[in-house]
């Protein structure tokens, strides 16, 4: 039997671990590490103390005809909804007190719906004239105007904000008077009205094209005006107010608006309503205009006043108001 011959036998090797480098290369990278992290300690240090030795940023200093900051913003309602037409002027008094014609005719300027801004109201009062401030009931700042009014004998009116025909597109604000109230409710809000501002001289409606349509209301409304002794101006929203006879028929103190002073805001056009207000009062002895806590109608105003007055007597609200003929 033949043998077989055995292959070669294979030995198993190991394998050798790498050789540690040598102990001064190890030192060597210690040291390489302690230099790289010295050397950025020190570079924060010089990066912090250059942006603490800075010097402050300097305050932001507004122009000198920048705009003084506004009030925080609160929701404005609309001003008058204006009529689409102008309604004609009535002879504002009766025959038996037409004023002497060598004397100066009256104007009241009233500015209406105040109480969302006191920074204009505190410029319409730095003109120091007897113009008449006419509150709304409800506003953010509606207490604050009528103290500051009052301690520069500013007269105060009621802004009345009474339903327009075009609620509910246009509301007319909290407070207002609607056409759906019962007697006892209109009533009740009425004074809630009156009670915010006690030192109120008279009234005037803040929109209103549709209450002041309404007889019955009105009647609801003036009886308590003439238990409080207030007058009523009617800033005739509409052509089919009947707040004179209603007035008539309670012998209130009354009168109507003439013109609206603003309701196009351009300087030329509210001076040329100002020349109107004026023509007016010649050939009737008063006259009535409304305009509205706006910056250029302020300016207007500022400028054209000393120069009108030349021609008018300008006087507070009351004194152009008398028992409705």
């Amino acid at each position: 039997m033949a043998r077989t011959r055995k292959g070669p036998s294979k030995k198993k090797t190991r394998k050798r671990s790498p050789k540690p480098p040598p102990l001064r290369f190890q030192l060597f990278r210690v040291v390489l590490g302690l230099v790289v992290l010295i050397v950025l300690v020190v570079a924060a240090g010089v990066i912090t103390h250059h942006i603490v030795s800075l010097p402050p940023p300097a305050p932001v200093v507004p122009a000198p005809d920048a705009p003084a900051p506004s009030a925080p913003a609160y929701p404005k309602p609309a001003f008058e909804i204006y009529p689409d037409r102008d309604i004609p002027v009535l002879p504002r008094l009766p025959e038996s007190r037409t004023p002497n014609r060598f004397a100066k005719p009256k104007v009241a300027i009233i500015i209406d719906d105040l109480g969302y801004d006191p920074a204009i109201a505190e410029r319409f009062l730095s003109l120091g004239r007897p113009i008449t401030f006419s509150i709304l009931p409800h506003a953010p700042y509606t207490r604050k105007i009528a103290r500051e009014a009052d301690t520069m004998g500013v007269e105060i009116m009621l802004h009345l904000p009474m339903e327009p025909d075009e609620y509910p597109h246009v509301n007319p604000g909290p407070g207002a008077l609607m056409s759906a109230m019962s007697p006892d409710e209109l009533i009740a809000q009425l004074e809630r009205n009156l009670d915010v501002i006690p030192t109120v001289r008279g009234v005037n409606n803040h929109m209103g094209s549709r209450l002041t349509a309404n007889s019955s209301q009105l009647y609801q409304i003036f009886s308590i005006l003439k238990q409080r002794d207030l007058y009523f101006i009617d800033s005739r929203t509409t052509p089919n107010t009947l707040c004179r006879p209603s007035a008539h028929m309670f012998k209130l103190r009354f009168s109507e608006r003439d013109i609206f002073l603003d309701h196009v805001q351009d300087p030329d056009f509210i001076r040329r309503q100002s020349q109107k207000l004026i023509g007016i009062a010649k050939r009737h002895g008063q006259a009535i205009g409304i305009a509205h806590p706006n910056r250029l109608t302020f300016r207007v105003l500022r400028d054209i006043l000393p120069e009108l007055e030349k021609d008018m007597e300008l006087v507070p609200a009351s004194q152009v108001v008398h028992p409705a003929g």
